[in-house]
C-alpha cells in the first residue's frame, strides 16, 4: 500500500517493537519524519538510529505513557525537533494477567488502566493541544478486538480497551469540526512480542482463541500499519470516531 506523507510528522508510542515499530517504518518510508517513543529507551533510540541510517528523519524518545509529565515532554520534543505534529498512533499497551474478576488484584487493574487507558488519554491531551493550534491532524488509538467483545478471565484488559473506543468516539466528535480526525484500530491476534509471550505461556488458551479466527492465521504487524496509515491519509478523510477491526474476521461472529 502506497502513501505520501512528505513534509509531515508522525508520533508513534510503543515504537520499539511490534505494531508500533512497523507503523513507524511505514510512515518513514512514506516520507514522514517520525518520533518513536517507548518505555524501553535504549531499544527505541536504536530503532530510530536505524531509520536515520536508512536515510529517514527520526528520533527516539523514552516515555512511560502513564506519566503525564513524560508524555508532555515527548510531544514537546517532537514538535521542537520537527516543527509540527500531523499524525499520532497511540499504540503503547500492556496485557493483564489471566484471572477471574474476583481474583484480579487492584495492582493489576491500576497498572493496566494506567497504560492502556490513562496513557492514551495523556497522549491525546498533548497531541490535541498541538493539533488544535495547527487546525489539522489525525490520531489513531490502538484498541483491540478486546475493545469490541469480551473474553472470560481478561476483564481488566478488555475494560481498558473498551474505554479506548469510547474515548475515541467522544473526542472524535469534539475535534472533527476543528479539522482533526480521531479513530481507533482494533487489532486481532497479531504476531508481536506480546502475543509470542502469550503463545508460550498460555498455549491452550491461545489455541482456543485461534479457533475463532476465520482466516486461521496470526495477523501481521504490517497489516496494522497499513490500516493506521490509511486512517491518517486523505483516503479516509470522511471517517471520524470509527473503531476499525483488523482481526481476520474474529469480531464478525
Amino acid at each position: 500500500m502506497k502513501f505520501n506523507f512528505e513534509n509531515q510528522v508522525a508520533l508513534i508510542t510503543g515504537g520499539a517493537s511490534g505494531m508500533g515499530l512497523a507503523t513507524a517504518k511505514a510512515f518513514a518510508e512514506a516520507g514522514a519524519a517520525v518520533a518513536l517513543a517507548d518505555v524501553n529507551g535504549e531499544a527505541v533510540k536504536a530503532q530510530a538510529d536505524a531509520l536515520v541510517a536508512a536515510g529517514h528523519k527520526a528520533i527516539g524518545i523514552r516515555c512511560d505513557v502513564s506519566d503525564m509529565a513524560q508524555v508532555e515532554a515527548m510531544v514537546n520534543e517532537t514538535v521542537a525537533t520537527f516543527g509540527r505534529l500531523d499524525f499520532a498512533f497511540n499504540n503503547a499497551g500492556v496485557q493483564s494477567p489471566v484471572a477471574e474478576t474476583a481474583d484480579a488484584t487492584p495492582e493489576d487493574y491500576d497498572f493496566v488502566m494506567g497504560v492502556n487507558l490513562r496513557g492514551i488519554w495523556n497522549c491525546m491531551k498533548f497531541e490535541l493541544l498541538q493539533m488544535r493550534r495547527q487546525g489539522s491532524g489525525a490520531i489513531v488509538n490502538n484498541s483491540s478486538l478486546g475493545g469490541l467483545v469480551g473474553i472470560a478471565e481478561r476483564g481488566i484488559y478488555h475494560a481498558s480497551k473498551h474505554g479506548v473506543v469510547g474515548l475515541t468516539k467522544s473526542a472524535g466528535l469534539e475535534y472533527a469540526p476543528k479539522g482533526i480526525r480521531i479513530n481507533a484500530v482494533c487489532p486481532g491476534i497479531i504476531e508481536t512480542p506480546m502475543v509470542a509471550g502469550m503463545l508460550e505461556s498460555q498455549p491452550e488458551a491461545m489455541a482456543e482463541l485461534m479457533k475463532e479466527v476465520p482466516m486461521a492465521r496470526l495477523g501481521r504487524a504490517q497489516e496494522i500499519a497499513d490500516a493506521v496509515l490509511w486512517l491518517c491519509s486523505p483516503g479516509s478523510s470522511f471517517i471520524v470516531g470509527h473503531a476499525l477491526p483488523v482481526d481476520g474476521g474474529y469480531t464478525v461472529r
